[in-house]
């Protein structure tokens, strides 16, 4: 890491605050070294399964001498039904250090299906966030056109940065990034006219270089309906990673990941702001891409880890790949996170040489093949096997990993194992029938290695107004999946 840089960099920040912090930490390094966690944000999903609530966050208590550890102290439902709440951001976060004026205040809160976006107020009660402001789609679709909001990030410039999968009908053609200010009011597109990917998904950027990237996962009017294969062959879903220039939104490379690469979604860069290096994980594919810089300033491609498909008996089809739905990396760039959902594993990479990544821990928290499933897996000799999947206080662990978070000083890793309500009915209807739940990994952040919290449980099949399906995780304080350095 070049910390001779970042060093003057941060300094200089500091100066130009007159001495005075904006929101978040100076460094990457510095923020592994904030507070311990004591409360995390949860979205919780009602939409699509068929129970007729609201979706809701959920803050739960992570601190284990509460008498209220791992447990649900706090729902706030949106006022409407029907949006699918899935992933959040802050309205700002280190990218706005230098800026004394700004504060983490607002959750972010995209609604994939209705098109809304929520802020969510957690600074008067950081353990009953309150709603502050709903951004209506009517008003997002007729001042640009875009629908099927996913990913937010702030800018340092105070405005909001929000990804859109398509257009108001569905279509990937039209998708593209929504501006809203720091009030939260539509200002715009953020891309050039003309610069629009053929599909979006995640993005990530990385100023010192200029750069931006995003991911591509497919056509809304496709994987809204549940994933099917045919639509990969019929165009329906992408498999490219696009550069923008950054700040100024013009597309200057896309780079086309092939038949290794489909279905490419959460995208990162290294923290380290001076790094010209990130990943992105493949989901269909099951790859982890590394992207780089060349000399000349364009920017590369390779394959960096490859999770093998499994053959089994009893499934849609006679390999199953573990789906690579969400991945994240340690503030002090050192270890990859990344959640199998279909196989079921937690996988710990060290990733200090960045090209050739090393295996060093994985657990299993679910999957398709655990034991007591129909489906079994099936040896290179013919045998067939499951995985044996500990319970939990309890409770035999349902579905697969999805969303994961890591802890800021990268010792406790959290789980949460809904994907999309869609897709969780038809890949894990027990998911909808019985709920979602929350697991914490005990992480070995020296050598390597993870374990299972017996401790930790969050049931979300015992919710109030009946099982939900639990999404995407915060902190009050930022993680290491929202937080960007300049």
């Amino acid at each position: 890491m070049a910390t001779d840089v970042e060093v003057v960099q941060y300094e200089t920040v500091e100066i130009n605050g007159c001495c005075k912090k904006g929101p978040g930490y100076a460094s990457p390094i510095e923020a592994m070294d904030g507070p311990k966690e004591s409360l995390i944000y949860v979205t919780c999903i009602y939409t699509g399964t068929g129970r007729g609530k609201p979706d809701y966050l959920a803050t739960v208590d992570v601190d284990p001498n509460s008498p209220s550890y791992s447990k649900v102290i706090h729902r706030l439902p949106m006022p409407y039904e029907g949006d699918e709440l899935h992933h959040s951001g802050w309205n700002s976060c280190s990218s706005c250090y230098g800026d004394p004026s700004a504060a983490r205040r607002y959750l972010v809160l995209p609604s994939l299906i209705s098109g809304r976006i929520y802020a969510i107020d957690t600074q008067k009660d950081p353990t009953a966030p309150s709603l502050y402001k709903v951004v209506q789609p009517d008003d997002v679709i007729q001042k640009t056109g875009l629908a099927f909001p996913h990913t937010a990030h702030c800018l340092a410039s105070g405005e909001i940065m929000v990804s859109c999968l398509g257009d108001k009908d569905g279509n990937a053609e039209g998708n593209g990034f929504l501006l809203l200010d720091s009030d939260f009011n539509v200002k715009g597109r953020w891309e050039k006219p003309g610069h629009s990917p053929l599909f979006g998904y995640d993005f990530w950027y990385q100023p010192r270089h200029n750069t931006m990237i995003s991911s591509t996962w497919g056509a809304p009017s496709a994987f809204t309906k549940g994933f099917n294969l045919q639509h990969v062959t019929d165009g329906f879903y992408g498999r490219h990673l696009h550069v923008y220039t950054w700040p100024g939104g013009e597309l200057k490379q896309t780079l086309d990941l092939g038949n290794t690469g489909l279905l490419p979604l959460e995208v990162r860069f290294l923290h380290n702001p001076s790094e010209a290096i990130g990943y992105v994980g493949c989901a269909l594919t099951s790859n982890m891409v590394r992207f780089f810089k060349n000399p000349d300033g364009s920017w590369g491609h390779e394959v960096a880890i490859s999770v093998k498909p499994v053959k089994v008996q009893n499934w849609i089809l006679p390999e199953m790949p573990g789906l690579i739905t969400d991945f994240l990396i340690s503030l002090d760039d050192r270890f990859l996170y990344l959640a199998n959902w279909l196989h079921g594993d937690i996988r710990q990479y060290n990733i200090e040489d960045p090209a050739n990544p090393k295996l060093t821990g994985q657990v299993f928290v679910g999957g398709v093949f655990q034991k007591g499933n129909t489906v079994l897996a099936a040896a290179d000799d013919g045998s067939t096997y499951q995985v044996d999947v500990p319970e939990v206080q309890g409770h035999r662990l349902r579905g697969g990993p999805q969303m994961i978070q890591l802890s800021l000083d990268g010792k406790r890793l959290y789980a949460t194992n809904s994907l999309f309500s869609t897709w969780d009915r038809q890949f894990y209807p027990e998911l909808v029938e019985k709920g979602g739940h929350m697991l914490q990994i005990d992480v070995d952040s020296e050598k390597g290695g993870l374990a299972i919290n017996p401790r930790f449980f969050v049931d979300f099949g015992a919710e109030p107004d009946g099982p939900s399906l639990a999404h995407e995780m915060r902190y009050p304080g930022g993680d290491c999946t929202s937080d960007i350095w300049i």
